[in-house]
């Protein structure tokens, strides 16, 4: 007996991300590619991590109870609405897995997360793409594209790839503006890093409607990328529900012992966010006066274009390669013109600037 294939949907999923031929290149020395965070995680983590492996035989129960109290606290947030996963993909997959289905769709920004549609596809829903506006998401697209259909609308805040920001102002109006059976998915897994004026919060609209999640995650500012745990902040009932299609055991023991350690070091927090936040403006700077274009950033990242057809982005990736230093390209046409890096300490930054100049100023291609 042959098993089935696939379901269509899923066999038509794409590549997330370009797999970089290693080729002659020599191996980076500098890792600006993954949006990690190159300061690492807090030393109490790391040594919290270290003393749940002596107990690894031991499956972790009741991760919620020990990670949401100290989520809320840290936070202020209500800890009865927070439940924690395998990273915040595994909260939107169970999302998807219980809010979509055939007929439903998925409406999002055609620039955004790309790996969040999978989700909605792999459960046998549509997705539907509007237009952006500058690699920033347009409410008045998504409002204007909600149809019957439309179960979830889907808004990472800031944006991965581009890294924009909406303002909460028009979060609000969105949430008000769409109908109140479809869900409202808010992936902010760069909140830390913002630092817009036009940005306070709104995890009291979760506080307050039936409609609207909020995932976060310990892998960004937290420089917990490889200890795989993510949260949602949700209503009552779908936390519930989400609880309920977990796999058994979702976070392990070391990742809840370095998250809980974690959230006890706000030094290293706050540390980070300077650091990032500072990086980010210098490496902005820079790199505009080099003549590229820097999509503004409320991220770990920048978004760089390289406006000059004789001196592109896939040439310049190969420069930065050859020079030890990885960074992100992307497939979609949308991105063929630029490159995603992720902001390092300074001297990495520089090394970055100095590579981009020394590429632009070169016969090269």
């Amino acid at each position: 007996m042959v098993v089935e294939p696939a379901k269509l949907g899923v066999r038509d999923i794409g590549a997330y991300m370009i797999d970089e031929d290693p080729g002659d290149y020599p191996e980076p020395r500098i890792r600006l590619n993954s949006n990690e965070s190159v300061f690492g995680a807090s030393p109490l983590a790391i040594e919290a991590a270290r003393d749940a492996a002596g107990r690894m035989e031991r499956y972790l129960e009741g991760a919620d109870a020990i990670l949401a109290p100290a989520i809320g606290d840290f936070f202020d947030l209500d800890e009865a609405r927070i439940t924690v996963g395998n990273g915040s993909d595994d909260l939107l997959a169970r999302l998807a897995r219980i809010y979509l289905g055939p007929g439903t769709e998925m409406l999002r920004s055609e620039n955004g997360y790309a790996k969040a549609p999978n989700y909605a596809v792999a459960n046998d829903a549509s997705v539907r793409s509007v237009p952006d506006q500058g690699f920033i998401t347009s409410v008045d697209a998504l409002l204007e594209a909600i149809s019957w259909r439309t179960k979830m609308v889907y808004l990472a805040n800031p944006e991965n790839p581009a890294g924009t920001h909406v303002g909460d102002a028009e979060i609000r109006r969105l949430h008000k503006e769409m109908p109140s059976d479809a869900l409202l998915v808010l992936d902010c897994a760069y909140e830390e890093y913002v630092d817009s004026p036009d940005h306070d919060g709104i995890t009291d609209l979760v506080e307050s409607a039936d409609n609207i999640v909020i995932s976060r995650t310990f892998s960004k500012i937290f420089g917990m990328a490889g200890a795989r745990v993510g949260w949602m902040y949700a209503p009552l009932d779908i936390v519930e529900n989400l609880r309920k299609v977990s796999t058994t055991f979702p976070v392990a023991d070391a990742s809840v012992a370095a998250a809980l350690a974690a959230l006890k070091d706000r030094g290293h927090f706050d540390h980070v966010f300077e650091a990032t936040v500072n990086g980010r403006r210098w490496l902005t700077e820079r790199l505009t006066g080099l003549g590229l274009d820097v999509i503004p950033s409320q991220a770990n990242f920048v978004l760089v274009g390289f406006p000059n057809p004789e001196r592109s982005a896939p040439d310049a990736d190969r420069h930065l390669r050859q020079k030890g230093i990885a960074v992100r390209r992307f497939p979609s046409v949308s991105f063929q013109d630029y490159l995603r890096i992720t902001i390092g300490r300074m001297d990495e930054l520089e090394a970055v600037a100095n590579a981009l100049e020394e590429f632009l100023q070169s016969n090269e291609r």
